[in-house]
């Protein structure tokens, strides 16, 4: 899959294609069926199918300071969606020109005159241009003018739930990993580099990957969970702390991961966490002795849970 950053990075050569547009957060259940109708269209058409999305997300430069919670990093996003099957990843930098484009210059800079785009695929609810004024009957009037069809496609829902970034936030918000991942269509993953802690963790015996993640990572509540550590091709059961350590009078919130049956050092390196089970939430102990207690229960819960 061709990853490009800016109109710009786009082929000069590149030629008629079928379009998907979003900002793709989490690469969900939802956003999954609009890649993978783009990606189906474009192969019974014998055209090439990209993905373009947005950097960073159009919220923080509307209402800065209002960035959601991330469910997934920029890399991450575009592994997912070479997954599927897409050819192409754009990004587009959200800039207040980009902010600034009504719809029918929005879709002849980008879909027509550097996408050439000949069918785009989009949810029902899609909105663009300049403060959301087009919607999916604007882009339909717009192909028409331009020469492009468009593909709408109704949300997916499951028991009168429609899924979105914005529930599958709500999801990890309270620690429901279960729900979060039935909509996410896989674990909810986060990704950072281990680096050096309190080490309280190995003065109690339980020695801690210490994870310190970008800004505005979608976090679970905090807890305990039963989790997969991966670092490169592994995969490895952990029961993971989220919060701010309050049998410590902790302040920051902080992701440690106690790695089963594995003694290695890994500070520096890039790792990954699939949140599976919530054991329980965050709890302060009056004393080492009930925290140790504790800690070897959620070890042994872990091992279940995980089948480790």
């Amino acid at each position: 899959m061709e990853r490009w950053r800016g109109l710009e990075a786009v082929p000069s050569g590149w030629g008629r294609s079928v379009v998907t547009i979003g900002v793709f957060d989490g690469v969900h259940r939802g956003h999954r069926q609009l890649i993978e109708r783009a990606v189906e269209v474009g192969r019974e058409r014998g055209l090439r199918s990209v993905v373009v999305t947005f950097d960073p997300h159009p919220a923080e430069l509307v209402r800065p300071g209002s960035h959601p919670a991330a469910l997934t990093t920029l890399e991450r996003r575009a592994d997912l969606v070479a997954e599927i099957g897409a050819d192409a990843f754009c990004v587009l930098p959200f800039t207040g020109e980009l902010a600034r484009m009504d719809p029918a210059e929005f879709a002849h800079e980008v879909l027509v005159d550097t996408l050439h785009a000949a069918v785009v695929v989009v949810g029902t609810n899609f909105t663009f241009g300049y403060k959301a004024a087009g919607d999916l009957d604007t882009l339909r009037e717009l192909g028409t003018r331009f020469g492009f069809a468009v593909d709408g496609l109704d949300l997916i829902t499951d028991d009168g739930v429609t899924f979105s970034s914005t529930y599958i936030r709500s999801c990890i918000d309270a620690g429901d990993m279960d729900a979060a991942a039935a909509a996410l269509g896989r674990l909810h993953r986060v990704d950072g580099v281990v680096v050096h802690g309190d080490k309280r963790g190995r003065e109690l015996g339980f020695p801690t990957a210490n994870v310190s993640c970008a800004a505005h990572t979608a976090l679970p509540a905090d807890g305990v969970y039963a989790a997969w550590f991966l670092l490169g091709d592994r995969r490895l059961p952990s029961a993971v702390s989220v919060g701010s350590n309050p049998t410590f009078s902790g302040r920051v919130r902080t992701v440690e991961a106690f790695v089963l049956d594995v003694n290695e050092d890994f500070y520096g390196h890039e790792v990954g966490i699939e949140f599976a089970h919530r054991l329980r939430g965050m709890e302060r102990y009056d004393g080492i002795e009930p925290l140790i207690a504790q800690m070897k229960d959620d070890v042994a819960q872990t091992r279940k849970l995980l089948g480790a």
